[in-house]
């Protein structure tokens, strides 16, 4: 699986921002996508998780209500909508996947990032 992350970038506190992940693979159904960031000076945090054969999904508690994670089969695109941003989130923000099953996510983005002013 390759992943491809954009649409990181600045916006005030409050504001909203959308990140795109582009994703080829032969059989993406058996995958499971998700979200990770990592803030300066701190690990990787995961951020949210779908997958990619049906909608179930999983958010961190830190950003429950304000982000969305969603995914279009078609397009082979997965997305992050954040809302109601915080100076908090700001991080380099990765795209990554794992079969179904596994434990770890085995393929990463090369990241995005975002900045959050207050």
């Amino acid at each position: 699986v390759q992943l491809q992350a954009s649409g990181g970038g600045l916006v005030q506190a409050g504001g909203s921002l959308r990140l795109s992940c582009a994703a080829s693979a032969r059989a993406l159904s058996y995958y499971v996508m998700g979200w990770f960031r990592q803030a300066p000076g701190k690990e990787r945090e995961f951020v949210a998780s779908i997958l990619w054969s049906g909608s179930a999904t999983n958010y961190a508690d830190s950003v429950k209500d304000r982000f969305s994670i969603s995914r279009d089969k078609v397009k082979r695109m997965m997305y992050l909508q954040m809302n109601s941003l915080k100076p908090e989130d700001t991080a380099v923000y990765y795209c990554a996947g794992k079969f179904r099953g596994d434990g770890d996510y085995s393929y990463w983005g090369q990241g995005t990032l975002v900045t959050v002013s207050s």
